[in-house]
């Protein structure tokens, strides 16, 4: 069986799900960069791992660290752990240069995890030259869905070594829990949440396009009159503040609620007894939240600029896709997600979201590294070591 050394920057819970099945196609050095971020807020879960883990800096977020500190652990644990193949997510941040230079100065192969798409953000022809040049130092590459294999694609890896399954969440878990909820009606009043609501989730960052929802729930709930839904917005960050104050602007402060950021225990229980789930971002790689509300059994409304709606969004049969910049369309889906045969919905979000679990992540795995073992290992020229070194010198890790 293949040793890989897997990366990610922090073991959230969807990643060891994700990791934990990966132990069933090949050995797994689990590389986190540390236990906490410094972007989410998700506590440490130990202890539920099925494959070696590794943590690089218990005591910091690696975001906080410095670039040439973080290329040095990430070489010693390679060094210690000597994998058939490393994995790492992407190629921006340091830690996947890292493991780019250590893999090809040590003859070993490279398979490369992404979620970007071609219009996840502004993309510009010196940036873009530069990762194609790094990707192109991949052997094989694990994504998420169509748009994504489209991009990595674009960027020089053939698509005969390109495989899908990289966003995965523990459908399970998310479809029993919300069972159990539903199960215990009393708990929707003991949770503070509302009679019909519709759930959006995520940071309070301007890319979530909250405020737009917001002013499209007005909308919706000045047409829909005494039986509308109520809004339940679950998160929290920096534009909390700004959005309460336009819930309050728009006289809906006993109608959008915002019960803060829930651990991945709760989560289940919140989406259990939401009516629909909302997420209109202007740009988002992917958008896992959708995953797990579709695993929990909820009709959803995401935007087209999210890259998992191609994959996962069936229009009018699971859902609808939206533009996100328009606050008509989003409106008028909130009113048609009311009136709709919301249990057929579901079921058939659950029947495609299916294909998007910890299986297919083992799956999609299992490929690449067949299709990166049938390439030559290559070692890396001077151009790309000197890329690679330039590219380390920016500052954190942050990239």
């Amino acid at each position: 069986m293949l040793k890989i050394a897997v990366y990610f920057r922090m073991f959230s819970p969807y990643i060891l799900a994700r990791l934990n099945a990966a132990a069933g196609v090949a050995q797994v050095v689990g590389i986190e960069g540390s236990r906490r971020s410094s972007t989410y807020a998700w506590e440490p879960r130990l202890g539920e791992e099925a494959f070696e883990r590794v943590t690089l800096f218990e005591d910091r977020a690696v975001e906080q660290v410095p670039n040439r500190e973080v290329m040095a652990a990430v070489a010693a644990a390679l060094d210690r752990a000597q994998p058939d193949v490393v994995v790492p997510g992407g190629w921006s941040h340091v830690e996947a240069l890292a493991m780019i230079r250590w893999a090809r100065a040590n003859r070993r192969r490279v398979v490369m995890m992404s979620e970007s798409t071609a219009h996840d953000y502004a993309r510009s022809p010196f940036r873009e030259a530069i990762k194609r040049r790094l990707v192109q130092l991949a052997d094989a590459a694990l994504v998420g869905g169509a748009p994504q294999r489209r991009y990595i694609s674009q960027l020089g890896l053939p698509e005969s070594r390109v495989f899908l399954g990289y966003n995965a969440v523990d459908n399970a878990w998310f479809e029993r829990g919300a069972a159990e909820a539903r199960a215990n009606p009393a708990l929707r009043a003991q949770l503070g949440l509302p009679p019909a609501y519709f759930l959006a989730s995520g940071r309070f960052i301007p890319k979530k396009n909250f405020d737009r929802l917001v002013r499209a729930y007005a909308s919706y709930r000045a047409s829909a009159g005494a039986g509308a839904w109520d809004l339940v917005l679950l998160g929290d960050g920096e534009l909390r503040a700004e959005l309460e104050a336009l819930v309050a602007q728009l006289g809906l402060g006993a109608q959008v609620h915002f019960p803060g950021f829930r651990q991945y225990d709760e989560l289940p229980q919140v989406l259990a007894f939401a009516g629909a789930f909302v997420h209109v971002s202007l740009s988002e790689q992917w958008g896992l939240v959708v995953n797990e509300a579709m695993a929990a059994g909820l009709p959803v409304i995401v935007s087209r600029q999210c890259g998992c709606a191609e994959d996962l969004v069936e229009h009018g049969v699971n859902g609808w896709t939206v533009d996100a910049w328009s606050e008509v369309e989003i409106a008028a889906r909130l009113d048609d997600v009311t009136r709709a045969d919301r249990a057929a919905m579901a079921a058939a979000g659950q029947q495609i979201v299916a294909r998007y679990g910890p299986a297919r992540f083992a799956q999609g795995m299992a490929a690449a590294l067949a299709a990166a073992g049938a390439v030559d290992p290559r070692g890396l020229s001077l151009a790309d070591r000197s890329l690679i070194a330039a590219l380390a010198l920016r500052g954190t890790s942050a990239g």
